[in-house]
């Protein structure tokens, strides 16, 4: 294995670790937190579910 593949292999690592642990979770928290302000502009404007 030449350098050159060690170091494709680190950035890939590297790469797969920064989507595993950063991006992920603030993604998916940002995805789910943008559902509940919808909704909650949605309910803000229509009234509470069932009135």
């Amino acid at each position: 294995m030449s350098d050159k593949d060690k170091l494709q292999k680190r950035r890939e690592f590297r790469a797969f670790l920064f989507l595993t642990i950063v991006l992920a979770p603030v993604l998916s928290a940002a995805i789910v937190g943008g559902y509940g302000f919808l909704v909650w502009m949605y309910q803000l404007m229509a009234g509470p579910p069932g009135s």
